[in-house]
């Protein structure tokens, strides 16, 4: 009887491999060789399951996405019911930023998606829409006439944020002193 094969966890697999190998190294290091090397597995397995070097990076954006939301959803569900617009805000945010050792790798290999789709559009067609449906949400949630634009605001802070912890000039304290900075000014 042929062994079932759980494709999905093969690419996890082969993805996680690549977020180490992106995350240690730089997206400069990151071949079917290197991947594979990481992974455990041959440079035929990884190439089954991703042709091309920016499926696999799409492939682990998706991966480091999935984990995002699974933070803000576990931190939004610890809030309980109702939370007002700025602690659900500020929750969601601060789940995303690097603020640990657990999160500083995904928002390594996130920060190098976004520098690897900025020269190749096509390799991340979702992240328009995606940072589209945040700002929307973000909005509806802002106590402003100018609702989209400072939500806009919000969600470039974040990122700023992110890379500053990334590089180590802010700390995890200084980051989020800066966002309850912001989200004061936001909501008065």
């Amino acid at each position: 009887m042929p062994k079932k094969v759980d494709h999905q966890a093969r690419r996890t697999l082969i993805a996680n491999a690549l977020m180490r190998v992106a995350a240690e190294q730089g997206l400069e290091a990151v071949s079917l060789r290197h991947v594979a090397a990481e992974a455990g597995v041959s440079a035929g397995m990884v190439q089954h399951y991703f042709r091309t070097k920016d499926e696999m990076m799409t492939f682990a954006l998706d991966v480091v996405r999935e984990r995002g939301q699974a933070r803000i959803t576990e931190a939004v569900g610890r809030l309980g019911p109702d939370p007002s617009p700025r602690l659900l805000l500020r929750t969601m945010i601060a789940a995303l930023l690097p603020l640990d050792d657990r999160t500083r790798d995904d928002g390594r290999v996130a920060l190098a998606f976004l520098a690897y789709a900025a020269v190749r559009p096509a390799a991340a067609p979702g992240l328009r829409d995606d940072t589209a449906q945040l700002v929307e949400f973000i909005a509806t949630l802002l106590p402003t006439r100018d609702a989209k634009p400072a939500a806009a605001g919000l969600l470039a802070l974040m990122e700023g944020l992110g890379i500053y912890l990334l590089g180590g000039q802010y700390t995890p304290e200084q980051a989020l002193t800066v966002l309850d900075t912001h989200l004061d000014l936001l909501f008065g």
